[in-house]
This record gives structure tokens, sequence and C-alpha cells, in this order.
């Protein structure tokens, strides 16, 4: 019988996990305050701000390399409204990571890029490796 009742619980938590629905008040923002400097940060943030011309190209150009990433999906925003948030989920837990992309200012010539998990205290590295994937395919043209 207890074997059972762990079950479902175990099987309760995935289907958190997976259904948990995003907020997207909490999710689709840009990075502020101490959320800003020193990254890769254990805690599975990540902040980087890349220096580019036309900012809404380079957007544009960077927003299709995230979405051939396997288990990514845009979750809000637009290229034109010029922020995206996407949402990467992990193969066999299903742990969603949210990463935002925007480009900011009055004349954008910068992207910036805040990645960062929603369960748990570290992702082990995953979200630094994911951006820095991103943004070496992004640097040698997609």
């Amino acid at each position: 019988m207890v074997f059972w009742i762990l079950a479902i619980m175990v099987v309760a938590v995935l289907a958190y996990i997976r259904l948990a629905p995003s907020d997207l008040a909490r999710w689709h923002v840009q990075a502020s305050g101490s959320d800003i400097g020193d990254h890769p940060r254990a805690d599975g943030r990540v902040w980087r701000q890349e220096i580019v011309g036309n900012g809404r190209d380079q957007l544009r150009d960077l927003d299709r390399i995230i979405l051939d990433t396997p288990r990514t999906t845009r979750l809000t925003g637009s290229v034109d409204a010029g922020q995206v948030t996407y949402v990467t989920r992990s193969a066999v837990m299903g742990f969603p990571d949210y990463t935002t992309v925007g480009v900011y200012g009055d004349n954008p010539r910068y992207l910036e890029i805040y990645g960062r998990l929603r369960f748990g205290r570290s992702d082990l590295g995953v979200n630094a490796k994911r951006i820095e994937g991103w943004l070496a395919a992004f640097e040698a043209g997609g």
C-alpha cells in the first residue's frame, strides 16, 4: 500500500512540473538588480549582454536559432515587440527553464539574455551551456 501511495505522489509531482501554468508577469521580464552581474551563477541564473548592430534584426536571427532548439517553445512576446520569453524543458523530467531575450533602450544596440530555472536550486550549468551554444551559433551566422 505504501508503494502505491509513493508512486501516486511521484506521478502527481511530475504532472505538476509538466502542467503547471507559467505566470507571464513573473517570467516575461528583463533582468534587474541582483540578476545582473557575474554569471553563470550557482542558482541557475544566467545573464548576458551582447553588443550588436541593429538589435531587432539580431533578435530575429537569435529567435530562429532558439526555436530550433529541442523542447523549446516561445512562451510569450515577439520579435516586433522587442522581447521574447522561451521555455525549454529537460528531456526526461520536463523541468522548465525560462529565457528572456530582448533589445532595450532608445537605440537598441545590444541584446540582453536572461535565463533561469523554475524548480530547484541549481541547474548544473545547463542554462549557461544552452545560452553559450545559442550565442556561438549566432556569432557563426546561425
